[in-house]
């Protein structure tokens, strides 16, 4: 999964006080997170014409084109966690049981508590 925005350092930051991968590739726009046990990382890539998505969607805005699912054991504690890192609260929330937040580039992200 790479994510784009207009500093992938800003954001790859982010996202490891969120998650707390170590880092893999660290370079000028391009910016790798690994997870500890092994498979699939999240990659950063800065982007001049990178424009922010917006949460609902609004038709003539820019949409978002994906989002991580993060489960959590307490989403309390998770939300609380997300937004000490840098995160907003979503104004929108669709479900009781999912707390949408907004990176700082803008891309939502779901955290829930696994079933």
């Amino acid at each position: 999964m790479v994510l784009d925005a207009p500093d992938a350092g800003e954001l790859a930051a982010f996202h490891q006080r969120l998650l707390g991968w170590p880092y893999g590739a660290n370079e000028p726009g391009w910016v790798t997170l690994r997870p500890p046990a092994g498979g699939a990382g999240l990659s950063f890539q800065s982007n001049d014409g990178y424009v922010r998505p917006v949460w609902p969607a609004t038709a003539g805005s820019q949409q978002m084109m994906a989002h991580l699912d993060i489960a959590v054991e307490d989403l309390a504690g998770a939300s609380a966690h997300a937004l000490a890192a840098g995160a907003a609260l979503a104004g929108h929330q669709p479900q009781e049981d999912v707390l949408v937040h907004l990176d700082p580039a803008g891309h939502p992200f779901c955290l829930f508590v696994r079933a």
